[in-house]
């Protein structure tokens, strides 16, 4: 779970952003701009970050604030998952990332699938839909909704690494490499495991 001050920390940032999209009082505005930066402050002090590093991992006000959203694909093979390797910390994750804009959900996770690991699927269903604040990820400054979904693969092609990603391979539930572990944690690649053997379970949702 995360540091429930680091929470009420987001959750002013939040507030004080959507309060200057909102507000057209000069007096009022100074008030969330004064907000906002305490805000950031207190999180640059819980994670031991420059403030300037959270004032430009958060942006400039875009309206009103809402969680970011984070697409995985489980792609399931003879009893393996498969994985790739970060370029930004060595570690292995399910291929995703941020969703873009005018892409579905769906359309995401099958596009950082073939970017990533140059392979083609499509996407089967959805397993889980995670606030990342919830669970045992490390602290951000940034409030997401995880989407995994389960796909299944329409060619046979050999893996083929996108630029963003060092390598792309098969492992064993019980044979897995160092996770990065701000993407994905062990319990999202168990539930992988879990709902494709039981195709008729309901999608956790927190």
């Amino acid at each position: 779970m995360e540091d429930q001050w680091l929470s009420w920390a987001k959750r002013l940032s939040a507030l004080a952003d959507t309060g200057l999209h909102y507000c057209r009082d000069k007096f009022d505005r100074e008030r969330y701009e004064e907000i906002n930066a305490l805000s950031h402050q207190m999180m640059a002090s819980l994670g031991e970050t420059p403030v300037e590093r959270v004032a430009l991992a958060l942006g400039e006000g875009h309206g009103h604030v809402t969680p970011k959203i984070d697409v995985r694909g489980a792609i399931i093979d003879d009893g393996k998952i498969l994985l790739v390797k970060e370029k930004t910390d060595g570690r292995w994750t399910m291929p995703g990332g941020y969703a873009e804009v005018g892409v579905s959900a769906a359309d995401n996770t099958v596009k950082e699938v073939w970017e990533e690991a140059g392979v083609e699927v499509a996407v089967d269903r959805l397993y889980a839909i995670r606030h990342k604040a919830r669970h045992a990820y490390p602290p951000d400054v940034l409030d997401f909704y995880k989407l995994f979904f389960l796909c299944e693969r329409l060619d046979d092609a050999p893996l083929d690494p996108g630029h963003e990603v060092f390598d792309a391979a098969y492992f064993a539930p019980d044979a897995l490499p160092p996770l990065s572990e701000g993407r994905v944690i062990d319990r999202d690649i168990v539930d992988a495991f879990a709902f494709h053997a039981h195709p008729n379970r309901p999608a956790i949702v927190d």
